[in-house]
């Protein structure tokens, strides 16, 4: 009897974790940013890449961000719970079969692409390569909203076959040249790799020109000169000030001397934080969440996100739904397509 019970405590051990795993709620059929890492209009932008490439290819592709497996019952790799995950919610058309999946596991540090299984294993290198190449790197810089954006950019150029066919194009273009031995044909490979960082330091090289390059007066036609930092914020207005000191934008003044004509140049700064504030319009402010109800399974819970404006002190604050953690038997959390997914994809951790 004794070793009976042990046996039903082991099973149960082993089945109880699959009984604990839930699923959230899909709330919104292209982009539910359950970690809150984008802003509003980072949210708008991203969700309108989406909706575009669902309406002029039918492909559906999904964005989810969450904090962490964990929350959901989840304490092992990203591969099966994004696959269950993919099937549960039924991303993509039931019959192709073509449907996309991002998640972003942000305290995890780990993103996973899944795709339908109508794709094969035709696109688990170039997701890969997107991960690894495009989203990463970005991710790494603390620029999550970016990477996901550049990276939904990039897998759609995957899945429509828009980078399928022009790769296509230049390999054909590649086999129209002439057959016959020729002096590039001779040169090493080496050679070849230092003249590609010689030109990609030429390009970085070039950026910097068409920044610095002279300027010339529309009114008199004389050379214009580049004011220095200390002085150039004498021009500035103080929100482009803080904006500076907060590195969101970088300005450049440039001065006629001969009839005082000036012209203001912005950069944006590159991985900035910072969003523009609904009253100055300066790209000032910075937002915080705090969760004051959490999801469980029965009822959805309620986050407040704190914005602030470092230039104009303007504050305000807005109320998100948590959607409830739903098991992954509930069919809500599924789409109408009915799409499902054999494993396919890659994934990354930073």
């Amino acid at each position: 009897m004794r070793i009976f019970l042990r046996a039903i405590f082991a099973i149960y051990l082993m089945v109880a974790p699959a009984w604990a795993e839930t699923y959230p709620e899909r709330t919104d059929r292209f982009l539910n940013d359950f970690a809150d890492v984008l802003t509003l209009n980072q949210e708008a932008a991203i969700r309108a890449k989406l909706v575009e490439v669902h309406r002029n290819s039918d492909i559906e592709f999904t964005v989810l961000t969450i904090n962490s497996l964990q929350d959901y019952g989840h304490g092992g790799k990203i591969e099966p719970y994004a696959t269950t995950l993919f099937n549960t919610w039924g991303i993509g058309d039931g019959s192709r079969n073509d449907g996309v999946l991002m998640l972003v596991a942000v305290s995890d540090r780990v993103i996973r692409i899944e795709v339908g299984s109508g794709y094969g294993l035709d696109l688990n290198t170039p997701m890969q390569f997107i991960i690894d190449r495009t989203i990463l790197p970005r991710f790494r810089e603390g620029d999550m909203p970016e990477g996901i954006s550049a990276g939904v950019s990039d897998v759609i150029g995957e899945v429509t076959g828009r980078d399928r066919r022009a790769r296509e194009a230049a390999k054909r273009a590649e086999e129209t040249v002439s057959v016959q031995p020729t002096i590039f044909e001779r040169i090493p490979g080496w050679l070849y790799g230092a003249l590609a960082a010689f030109l990609g330091a030429g390009g970085l090289l070039l950026r910097r020109w068409l920044r610095h390059r002279p300027r010339i007066c529309p009114n008199d036609s004389s050379k214009m000169e580049r004011m220095l930092e200390d002085w150039d914020d004498q021009h500035l207005q103080p929100g482009q000030i803080t904006e500076e000191r907060l590195k969101s934008v970088d300005y450049d003044v440039w001065k006629c001397m001969r009839c005082d004509h000036m012209t203001i140049e912005a950069y944006k700064g590159w991985f900035s934080r910072y969003s523009a504030c609904r009253s100055c319009g300066n790209k000032t402010v910075e937002s915080d969440s705090t969760i004051l109800q959490s999801a469980t399974r029965h009822s959805s819970g309620l986050k407040r996100i704190d914005y602030n404006c470092l230039h104009c002190q303007d504050t305000w604050s807005l109320r998100k739904t948590i959607p409830r953690i739903t098991s992954s038997s509930s069919s809500s959390g599924g789409s109408s397509g009915g799409g499902s997914s054999s494993g396919g994809g890659a994934s990354g951790s930073w």
